[in-house]
C-alpha cells in the first residue's frame, strides 16, 4: 500500500513536526488537535522552522509555501475518513491514546494504518481498542523531528508484515532511518535514556555533585552533546517521570523506580524548559 495523504493528531512539539517532515516529503497532510489555537500554534511553529531553512539558503521560498499548502489544519477527527495513514502524537497517557484509537478506527477507511509515536506505551494495547489490530503499529520519532534521523519502529503482537514494511518505506521517504524494535516498556531509546538521566537525578539528589558538574562530566567525559540533566528540562521531567512510572511498571524491577527529586520537580510544576524551570532557569 502506497500512502498519499495522513493526518498528524497532536500539533504540539512532536506532532507538528512530523507533520512538517510528512509535508517536506511530498505527502498531503492534516494537522489535527482538539483546539484550534494548537493547530495554528502548530503551523506556525512549522512556518518559522522552514523560513529558517529559506534563511540558510536549504530552501526556496517557493518550495516553503509548496510546503505549508500541502499542510490543512483540522479540530475534527472525522476529516481523517479519506486518510491512509494517522499518526497519532497526542499525550503521553494510555487512555487519551486508546479513545483516540477507538474512534479512528471507526473513522478511517479500513486500508488504513494507525500509528503512535508513543515513546514508552505498549503499541499491543494502544491496538486492542480497535478491531484492525494488525494495521496498528508503533512510529516513535525522535525530538527535534526535523533534525533527529531516527525512527524507532515498533511491531505490535498482531502488526502485519506489509504494515510494518509499508511504515518502512515511508520512513525512508522522510529521510529518516527506520530501526525495527519490538513491544517492550520503553522500547529501546527510553529504556536505555531514561535509566540515565534518573541515575543522573539520583547523583544531583544525593549530594554527589552539583547540576552543572554532573553534565560536564557526561558531555567531556562520555561526549555526550547534551548533560542528563539539561536533557530531561528538554524533554520535561513530567514526560520523564511518566516514562520511568511505565518502566516501573512494565517490568516490576526497581531499578526503574523514579527518583523522590524528580516526583517533588513535577508536583511543584518544575517541568524543565516548557515551564521556564526545571533543574535550570529558563527566560
Amino acid at each position: 500500500m502506497k500512502v498519499k495523504k495522513l493526518m498528524v493528531v497532536g500539533a504540539g512539539q512532536m506532532g507538528s513536526g512530523i507533520a512538517q517532515v510528512c509535508a517536506q516529503a511530498g505527502y498531503e497532510v492534516l494537522l489535527n488537535d482538539i483546539r484550534k489555537e494548537a493547530v495554528q500554534r502548530g503551523l506556525g511553529g512549522i512556518e518559522k522552522n522552514l523560513e529558517r531553512q529559506v534563511k540558510k539558503d536549504r530552501l526556496t521560498s517557493r518550495e516553503k509555501e509548496e510546503i505549508i499548502a500541502r499542510i490543512s489544519q483540522s479540530a475534527d477527527l472525522q476529516d481523517a475518513k479519506d486518510v491512509d495513514l494517522v499518526i497519532e502524537a497526542a499525550v503521553e497517557n494510555m487512555t487519551v491514546k486508546c479513545k483516540i484509537f477507538s474512534q479512528l478506527d471507526e473513522i478511517t477507511p479500513a486500508h488504513a494504518i494507525l500509528a503512535s509515536n508513543t515513546s514508552s506505551l505498549p503499541i499491543t494495547e494502544i491496538a486492542a481498542a480497535t478491531k484492525r489490530p494488525e494495521k496498528v503499529i508503533g512510529m516513535h520519532f525522535m525530538n527535534p523531528v526535523p533534525v533527529m534521523k531516527l525512527v524507532e519502529i515498533i511491531r505490535g503482537l498482531a502488526t502485519a508484515d506489509e504494515v510494518y514494511q509499508t511504515i518502512e518505506e515511508m520512513t525512508h521517504t522522510l529521510s529518516k532511518m527506520p530501526v525495527e524494535v519490538n513491544d517492550f516498556p520503553g522500547f529501546v531509546s527510553n529504556r536505555v535514556l531514561m535509566p540515565m538521566i534518573n541515575e543522573a537525578i539520583y547523583t544531583l539528589y544525593e549530594g554527589v555533585a552539583t547540576k552543572e558538574a554532573i553534565d560536564e562530566v557526561m558531555k567531556l567525559g562520555m561526549n555526550h552533546p547534551m548533560g542528563p540533566l539539561t536533557l530531561a528540562d528538554f524533554i520535561g521531567l513530567d514526560t520523564c517521570l511518566y516514562i520511568m512510572e511505565t518502566l516501573h511498571d512494565g517490568f516490576g524491577d526497581d531499578k526503574y523506580r523514579p527518583c523522590p527529586l524528580l516526583r517533588k520537580y513535577v508536583k511543584a510544576g518544575w517541568l524543565g524548559r516548557k515551564a521556564g524551570r526545571g533543574f535550570y532557569t529558563y527566560e
